[in-house]
């Protein structure tokens, strides 16, 4: 049974990663067709580097991820500092709406965002562009930091904000001092998740700008013609970038529960 349970992980891991696997050996390929290998070489890492189009897909990709998630990082930690002062009816109806987002296909958000963008040009002269993908990343990028700012919000002392109050500091003073620091592991986990989230995203980025294009965006233009050897390069520093930081975020995720285990097992010792 046991050899039976690795073969079928052993499949499945071959299945998501095979393909990976030969993009990034032929992103090495000397050559210039992926049907002969022709050596090692960094020939298409030199030529993307020289590729304006995609130095430039690049820049709107980085600067819209960062404004995204700094957009999200506060709207959504806000949220999730509201939400948690609510009462639990009302907090579970918030909780549902914010959901819905991430339970949503991405093509049925990008769409409904265009349908947005293009009703509110009646009243506002918005074009669809950076401004319009860059709102549109802050919206679907701001739950996944209300889901990861919450449950450091329910671990905290509910008693120190309330302390705080009765020692004389304000209410911004309270959230500035006492509410943030303890919530900041949250804040930068939700963080560096929407900046994953905002740094891969295709459909919705394709429905809400024209003009200019993500790496992704590009990467689809170029690949509905011939895909050039540059596109091998591309997607395994693309790949490469949102491993690392996964990586980050469950590295932080697993420090902090190591974190939660150490500080119960001190409090149980104390305690006897």
């Amino acid at each position: 049974m046991k050899a039976l349970r690795r073969s079928y992980l052993f499949l499945v891991l071959l299945f998501l990663y095979a393909p990976i696997a030969v993009l990034i050996f032929y992103s090495f390929n000397a050559g210039d067709t992926r049907a002969v290998f022709g050596g090692f070489s960094l020939r298409w890492y030199e030529a993307l580097l020289n590729d304006r189009a995609i130095l430039s897909a690049l820049y709107v990709t980085l600067t819209c991820a960062a404004l995204a998630t700094i957009g999200a990082t506060i709207l959504g930690t806000l949220a999730a500092i509201g939400m948690h002062s609510m009462a639990r009816g009302l907090r579970d109806l918030f909780m549902n709406v914010t959901n819905l987002p991430m339970l949503m296909p991405d093509i049925v958000t990008g769409i409904s965002l265009m349908v947005l963008f293009i009703a509110v040009r009646r009243f506002v002269p918005l074009s669809r562009g950076y401004a319009t993908m860059l709102f549109a990343h802050i919206t679907f990028d701001a739950p996944y930091v209300v889901f990861s700012v919450l449950p450091r919000l329910r671990r905290m002392n509910p008693n120190l904000y309330e302390a705080a109050l009765d020692l004389g500091a304000r209410p911004k003073t309270a959230l500035i001092r006492v509410i943030l620091p303890e919530i900041t592991p949250g804040v930068i986990t939700g963080a560096l998740l929407a900046f994953t989230m905002s740094l891969d995203d295709f459909v919705v980025s394709y429905f809400t700008s024209v003009r200019p294009q993500n790496l992704s965006m590009l990467i689809y233009s170029m690949t509905r013609r011939r895909v050039p050897p540059t596109i091998n390069a591309l997607s395994t520093v693309m790949f490469i970038t949102v491993l690392t930081l996964l990586l980050i975020v469950n590295y932080r995720g697993s420090s902090d529960a190591r974190q939660k285990r150490l500080q119960a097992d001190s409090l149980k010792l104390g305690g006897s």
